[in-house]
């Protein structure tokens, strides 16, 4: 049977996969393994309830999700703050600061409005290790807490969440954004209740667009999988520059005054760039996915910061973050983390700190990019393949070796399987796009021609 959990909760279509009932049983079994200090009746030891913080996005799906899983909590003696409508960082960060026992956000991201997903954070808004994720996931089908009387739990309105969240992004900021024109993409999501009001109060001059959420046009045609429409109002309102939000916001990916995407790799080689030079970048040190591109890696080294690779997935980076006490980290897709100030990525923290740089030295967004060259990037998925035979096949090696000797110190490639589905990845950089495409199509028939089936 598959694992219930994937890479970032519980997700699928809402409704068929992710229904009322799983919703209630999840919550249960999350309040059994996360539900800290507890005794045989269901009550803490210290004689305190259990306190939970649940939020999502603005899909339909939510509504009725979210009061499955308030139920499902307060039924097995948790106090639950309902926080509404906010970011999944804005749910992290209230765990935390409230104190609470855990947290759940309802949420399925950059998904289309249809889909939706559960992620549970624990005490400190930190996510879930997968060994308690199993945890959750077996108890499902062991008994659940039943208490009666005064020992049930209360569902209460988180009336001054978003208050406490915008606060905690205005403490961050190294430098007030006065002068720059931004455009701001919500996706119709999380973002649209708190994005503008935040970066107005810093000082900048906003324009927005995707903030009009109804329940089913989140992410459609807009936020940071669709930066057509973001370019578009940038050039048209002459801004300085657009940043784009998924459905959850915990993603920021830019434009330049040109219209030009400014992707995760560049916003984090700007934010490292600028927090050595102040000693914040703990241990000039950068962590990135093995996705990340080349040129990340030698604007890095030409600036002596160090890059600690993880696989693909922003937990992974958070991983590593953790262990080795470093402050920033991310992904290609957005995913930026900052652990001096949030436990997971945050796409209206990691804006605000970009503007903010670009403030205080002046300079344009394309002149702060600069600072690493963009190699030229192909991805190839080949389907239908057994890719458990990846690291076996001798043909495949000798086939990425001559690829690796034909790119030398100009290039690089990347095969890894797919975690979900019988394929492999190939992924070639090279200084030009028409020798990355040629190493990759190679590489990728002998893939195919090796792991067929």
């Amino acid at each position: 049977m598959p694992r219930l959990f994937g890479t970032d909760g519980v997700r699928g279509l809402a409704n068929a996969d992710l229904t009322v009932d799983l919703a209630l049983g999840l919550a249960q079994a999350a309040a059994v393994v996360l539900g800290k200090g507890r005794v045989a009746d269901g009550r803490r030891a210290s004689g305190r309830r259990p306190v939970a913080v649940i939020a999502r996005d603005p899909r339909i799906s939510g509504e009725f999700l979210a009061t499955a899983v308030a139920a499902g909590l307060a039924s097995s003696g948790v106090d639950v703050y309902d926080a509404g409508v906010v970011p999944t960082p804005a749910a992290a960060f209230l765990v935390a600061d409230f104190k609470a026992d855990l947290g759940v956000m309802i949420s399925a991201s950059h998904n289309p409005a249809p889909d939706n997903g559960i992620k549970f954070f624990a005490t400190g808004g930190t996510k879930l290790p997968d060994e308690v994720e199993d945890r959750i996931e077996a108890a499902l089908a062991q008994p659940k807490l039943a208490p009666t009387g005064g020992d049930v739990g209360r569902i209460r309105r988180f009336a001054d969440a978003e208050d406490r969240y915008i606060v905690h992004l205005l403490s961050t900021l190294p430098h007030r954004l006065d002068g720059v024109h931004v455009v701001l993409d919500c996706a119709n999501g999380a973002a649209a209740g708190i994005s503008p009001e935040v970066f107005t109060v810093a000082g900048a001059r906003v324009t927005v667009i995707g903030a009009d959420p109804d329940g089913i046009n989140i992410n459609d045609g807009v936020g940071s999988t669709h930066l057509d429409q973001l370019a578009r109002a940038v050039l048209e309102h002459g801004a300085d520059l657009g940043i784009a939000h998924d459905g959850d916001a915990d993603r920021c990916l830019a434009v330049d005054h040109t219209g030009k995407v400014v992707d995760g790799d560049q916003i984090m080689a700007i934010l490292a760039v600028a927090m050595n030079e102040r000693g914040a970048l703990a241990d000039s040190t950068l962590v990135a996915t093995v996705m990340s591109n080349l040129g990340l890696r030698r604007a890095m080294a030409a600036h002596g910061i160090r890059v600690l690779e993880t696989a693909v997935g922003d937990r992974y980076v958070l991983e590593t973050l953790n262990e080795q006490n470093l402050s920033l980290g991310g992904e290609q897709s957005g995913h930026v983390i900052m652990t001096r100030f949030a436990t997971t990525g945050d796409g209206i923290l990691t804006g605000l700190h970009l503007v903010a740089e670009m403030a205080r030295t002046g300079k344009t967004l394309a002149e702060l990019a600069s600072v690493m060259t963009v190699y030229p990037q192909i991805l190839v998925n080949v389907r239908g393949v057994d890719h458990h035979g990846l690291r076996e096949s001798e043909a495949i090696a000798r086939a990425v070796a001559e690829a690796e000797a034909e790119l030398g110190d100009s290039g690089r490639v990347l095969l890894r399987p797919s975690g979900t589905e019988p394929m492999v990845r190939v992924m070639v950089e090279a200084e030009d796009q028409v020798t990355a495409d040629r190493i990759a199509h190679r590489l990728a028939e002998v893939v195919r021609a090796e792991l067929g089936e």
